[in-house]
Order: C-alpha cells, then sequence, then structure tokens
C-alpha cells in the first residue's frame, strides 16, 4: 500500500502537491474546509480543521498529517500526536509560525538577525518604542494575518487602539522597527525528521499592496556572501526550531548587505512556486518528501534564471479558462497554474513561471502571459 500523506486544508498548496504526490507513490488525501475547493481532486473528506473529532476521522485513514496552512490549533496539533499521529511539522515547530511574539522572542534566542521589536499591551508602550525607533513602527496581529493583513505602519501611539482594544487578559501586539530595506528575500529549506537539510538558492520576492508580485530567482546580484548568509539562517532556523517540512524565512536585505528576518512559513509559500518549472525537486515535492521522512531532492536551478509572477484577482468578467489559449498562444515558453478559485480583486487565482538564459527576457514572458488574465 502506498504511503498516505494526510493535507489538512484544501486550498492551492494542496491542490499543488497532488501531481508530485501521484508521481513518486503517495496517497494524498485532503481535508478541505468546504465543497469545490483547490484540491478538490483529492479532498476525501469536508470539515473544520478547527474540530477535534473531524480532524481525528480524517487522520484515520493517513499516515503522516501535514498542512496547506498554519491555522490547525495548538490543543488539536497536540491531541494528534498524543493519539499517536504523525504529524509534520508538529505542534512544537508551528507555535512559531502561528504566533509572531513567540517566533521573536525564539529568534532571539538562537540569535538570529531581526528587527527590534517588543510586546505592547497599550498606547502607552507603544509610544515609548516609536519614540525610542525614529517615531515610525510597525504593529502588528500576532496571531492570523497573511498577505499584509494584520499589519499597520503606525506613527503614534494612538493608531493601534482599535486593536488594542480586541486584547484579552495577557495579550499583546507585536511593535517592529520600519526597516530600511533596499529589497525582500525568501531563503527556503526543507528538512526530515531524521535531520536532513537542503536549502534552495535564496530569492528575490517583490510585494505590491503586500502581496507577494513576482519572485526572481535567484536573487539578481546576491553577493555569495549574502547567499551563504541566508542559506545559514534557514539552516539554523530550521534546525532549532525542528521544522519538518519545508520552510520558507522572509527576509529584508538592509542598505549595509546585513539581512534581517521578517516571517515565517512551515509549507510550501509563495516566494518557492517558480520551483516547480526551475528547480530539479519542486518545493511541493521536496514537502511530501520530507513529512514522509524519504531522502530528500535535489534543489539545484533547472536553468540559470527562473522567474514567477502572481495571477491577482483574474478577469472581470469570465473566467481564466477562458483566457487561456490566448496566453498560451502568445507566450508558449509560459508556465500557466492556476488554482480553480473564482476571480476577485487581490485574490491569487494563479501564477505563471517563465525559466530561461536571460533574465529580462524571462520576466517579460512571464508578465505578458500572466496579462492575459487580467
Amino acid at each position: 500500500m502506498a504511503l498516505r500523506v494526510g493535507v489538512i486544508g484544501g486550498g492551492q498548496l494542496a491542490r499543488m502537491m497532488i501531481a508530485p504526490a501521484v508521481e513518486i507513490g503517495i496517497d494524498l488525501r485532503v481535508l478541505a474546509e468546504e465543497e469545490g475547493m483547490s484540491a478538490q481532486l483529492a479532498a476525501t473528506a469536508v470539515g473544520d480543521y478547527r474540530d477535534l473529532d473531524a480532524v481525528r476521522a480524517f487522520v484515520r485513514d493517513v499516515d503522516v498529517v501535514t498542512f496547506d496552512h498554519e491555522h490547525v490549533p495548538q490543543d488539536v496539533l497536540r491531541a494528534l500526536v498524543a493519539d499517536g499521529v504523525a504529524v509534520h511539522p508538529g505542534p512544537d515547530a508551528l507555535q512559531f509560525a502561528q504566533d509572531k511574539l513567540v517566533m521573536r522572542a525564539r529568534l532571539a534566542e538562537l540569535g538570529i538577525p531581526q528587527p527590534d521589536w517588543a510586546a505592547v499591551r497599550d498606547a502607552d508602550e507603544l509610544r515609548a518604542f516609536l519614540d525610542a525607533h525614529g517615531g515610525r513602527g510597525v504593529v502588528k496581529t500576532p496571531r492570523g494575518g497573511y498577505d499584509g493583513k494584520g499589519v499597520r505602519v503606525v506613527r503614534a501611539g494612538s493608531e493601534a487602539d482599535d486593536w488594542f482594544a480586541t486584547l484579552g487578559d495577557g495579550e499583546a501586539l507585536l511593535v517592529e522597527e520600519l526597516v530600511s530595506f533596499v529589497r525582500e528575500l525568501a531563503q527556503q529549506v526543507a528538512r526530515r525528521p531524521g535531520g536532513e537539510v537542503v536549502a534552495y538558492p535564496v530569492v528575490e520576492t517583490v510585494q505590491r499592496d503586500g502581496v507577494c508580485a513576482e519572485v526572481l530567482a535567484p536573487a539578481p546580484g546576491a553577493p555569495q556572501r549574502l547567499a551563504q548568509m541566508a542559506e545559514g539562517i534557514g539552516r539554523t532556523i530550521a534546525e532549532g526550531l525542528g521544522v519538518t517540512g519545508m520552510l520558507a524565512v522572509e527576509l529584508f536585505e538592509t542598505d549595509d548587505e546585513r539581512i534581517l528576518v521578517n516571517e515565517l512559513a512551515m509549507r510550501p509559500h509563495n516566494s518557492g512556486h517558480w520551483t516547480q518549472d526551475g528547480a530539479v525537486t519542486s518545493q511541493f515535492e521536496q514537502h511530501l518528501r520530507a513529512v514522509a521522512d524519504l531522502p530528500l531532492g535535489d534543489t539545484s536551478p533547472r536553468a540559470p534564471w527562473s522567474v514567477m509572477v502572481n495571477i491577482l484577482g483574474g478577469p472581470a468578467e469570465g473566467t481564466l479558462e477562458d483566457r487561456f489559449s490566448a496566453a498560451m498562444s502568445d507566450q508558449p515558453a509560459a508556465k500557466i497554474h492556476t488554482y480553480g478559485k473564482a476571480p476577485r480583486p487581490g485574490r491569487k487565482v494563479g501564477h505563471v513561471n517563465v525559466a530561461g538564459d536571460d533574465l529580462d527576457d524571462a520576466v517579460y514572458i512571464a508578465r505578458a502571459a500572466a496579462a492575459h488574465f487580467a
């Protein structure tokens, strides 16, 4: 019988695990939040990932559990572990992706470079931090934020009063210094339970309105020292936090060639979609290998350059599928991936990958293909 890997969450990341699972002989099963989600081809159950009974019923028929997102509550995760279920990444690691304050404290213990930060519980504490950091800062909700949500640049202690009003006893917001950076980078590594770790090249990510719009792989002009530093940070975090599966470390590159950790994701990540067509082993196959404790794959690029452009929003009228023929005819070198989602402003509904010998050409082709879906 094939190894059965259960994915909690039916979004596009689970969808993109389906093809590599078939190719390497893994029986992929998905617990989707509702009918008709992106990963519906592999959805064997529909249920609430916060409902322990629903999750227990799903995992009864799998050998290993992993995730499409990091939102499964700690009490559910720890109940599964107590039941003897193989959970990768486990709750001890996932807590650092679920709570940014917990993450910041642990990264500080590991000596990882990161922005100055503090836990703040009211406007006075926030004002004191701003006064010590040039009058500006970034306030984040410790839990639940993504793609720019739960993030706010502030210049006064009162500008987070609405968030302070929602805090419970013992809760706090995270405030960080507003980093002066020249670009954003991302470092991906994979780690299997036995301890083997592999790393992908560091990439440049281009953000628009808090959402990843493009990825350039490898990061153009990155000196060897910076690339080695990024890989070292990724490996240290994966090992120090006990991550199993894919880990994405989002980074700021400063104007003095330092890199600081911004965010973590313990799953396949938007910054690694280029690997589907640009690396020997895609991040989706690698994640499955890692959580199943199989030998990890080669992370080498297949071409000097790879470019990923997100399809955000989709067409105002019609469907993405209506645009396929024109995009394919216009840019036959582009690899188009869609998520089975209805178009909606700002929504990630697909992406385009292009790999080649010339970066400018790859960028042009990817953008031209993605433009057909606007």
